[in-house]
C-alpha cells in the first residue's frame, strides 16, 4: 500500500519540482554575472507566445500519433484544454520583460511562484481529457505517445 503512495507520489512531486526549476530558469532576467558587473543586458529577442507553441505542438502531436476520425472528439477535448491554458500563461507572462525590471528579488520569487502554481493547475485541468483520449488509443498510438513524453522523440526522430 505505502509503495502504492510512493509510486504515484513520487512522480507527481518530481513534476512539480522540475516546473518549478524549469519555470526559475526560463523566466529569469539575468545571470549574476551581468547582475555582478553592472553591464546592459543585450537586447533580447522575442519570445514565442505560449499559445503559438501550443498550436505547433498540436500540430506535431497531431501527425506523430495519426489521430483517427473516432479519436477526433477526444482529440478536440483536449486541445481545447492546451489553447486555455496557452491563453491563461500568456496573460500571466503578458508584460514580463517590463513587470522584471521593477521587481525585486522577493516580487521575483512570488512571480515565479505564481507561474508555478498556473502550470500546477493546468496540469490538473489537462490529465482528465489526456487520460480519455489516451484509453482510446491503438496500442501503437500508446507506444508514440509514451515514446513522446518520456524522450521528447518520435521514434529516432524529434516530432516534426
Amino acid at each position: 500500500m505505502n509503495r502504492k503512495i510512493y509510486q504515484a507520489a513520487f512522480p507527481a512531486a518530481l513534476i512539480v519540482a522540475m516546473a518549478a526549476f524549469l519555470s526559475a530558469i526560463f523566466f529569469a532576467d539575468a545571470t549574476p554575472s551581468f547582475a555582478a558587473s553592472g553591464k546592459k543586458k543585450p537586447a533580447v529577442t522575442a519570445r514565442t507566445s505560449a499559445v503559438d507553441y501550443t498550436e505547433a505542438k498540436i500540430k506535431e502531436l497531431q501527425g506523430a500519433l495519426k489521430i483517427t476520425g473516432a479519436q477526433e472528439g477526444l482529440w478536440n477535448n483536449l486541445t481545447l484544454v492546451m489553447r486555455e491554458n496557452a491563453k491563461d500563461m500568456d496573460a500571466i507572462t503578458k508584460d514580463y520583460g517590463e513587470k522584471t525590471k521593477t521587481m525585486n528579488a522577493v516580487e521575483r520569487m512570488k512571480f515565479h511562484s505564481q507561474i508555478t502554481e498556473a502550470h500546477l493547475n493546468q496540469q490538473k485541468k489537462l490529465i482528465p481529457p489526456f487520460e480519455a483520449l489516451y484509453a482510446s488509443l491503438s496500442d501503437d498510438q500508446k507506444k508514440t505517445t509514451d515514446t513522446i513524453f518520456r524522450t521528447g522523440k518520435h521514434g529516432k526522430q524529434r516530432i516534426k
